[in-house]
């Protein structure tokens, strides 16, 4: 199957700008298939806020931990919604990752992240424009934004965030530069392995 290619469109030191230029990206597919939430949480009130949003989130360590007797990872099993703020900071940072459907707690999700590193990736199917020979191909197709990085992939901690757009695992520069256009913006570097 293999991973989408990734093509950075957009980098800014303005998470909200990021948030409204990748739904103006969005707009352009035909289809929003799934969207996929990841947050790495640093505070106690990151997580109470995150927990309120996502209320059947998975909460896991940063990085995982394993029991130094059997090797096997520990699960991490803390109720956010009810410990107390030194018992929830004993086991920062965690990571949230949900799949959850298009509307508004994906807006409030960007709302509510902290200074650790997020994403939001919208899955869906870019339209076919067979003059310029450019064909829709899900699972690849997409618009991501990273919060505080420079990576498709999870990578290094930075003050920008950046937009990408995904397209087919084999790369479609000359679409990513139409979208790039769409919002006034062109590609900004080499492709990236995307999801």
């Amino acid at each position: 199957m293999g991973n989408s290619t990734a093509y950075p469109v957009l980098r800014t030191n303005d998470a909200s700008m990021a948030y409204t230029q990748a739904r103006r990206l969005c707009a352009l597919l035909e289809r929003e298939d799934e969207v996929w939430l990841t947050a790495e949480l640093r505070t106690a009130g990151e997580v109470r806020r995150m927990a309120a949003l996502l209320p059947r989130g998975a909460f896991e360590r940063v990085p995982a931990r394993t029991d130094p007797v059997t090797g096997r990872q520990v699960v991490f099993d803390l109720d956010v919604t009810t410990a107390d703020d030194a018992a929830l900071e004993a086991h920062l940072p965690l990571d949230i990752i949900e799949e959850v459907a298009p509307g508004r707690v994906v807006k409030d999700f960007a709302a509510a992240l902290g200074r650790g590193a997020a994403a939001i990736e919208w899955h869906g199917r870019w339209p076919d424009d067979l003059a310029a020979g450019h064909f829709g191909s899900p699972p690849y197709d997409g618009v991501q934004v990273a919060f505080h990085g420079d990576r498709a992939q999870q990578g290094r901690w930075t003050e920008e965030h950046t937009v990408f757009v995904h397209v087919t695992k084999f790369g479609d520069l000359p679409r990513a530069r139409k979208l790039a256009a769409h919002i006034g913006s062109e590609v900004l570097g080499e492709p990236q392995l995307g999801w």
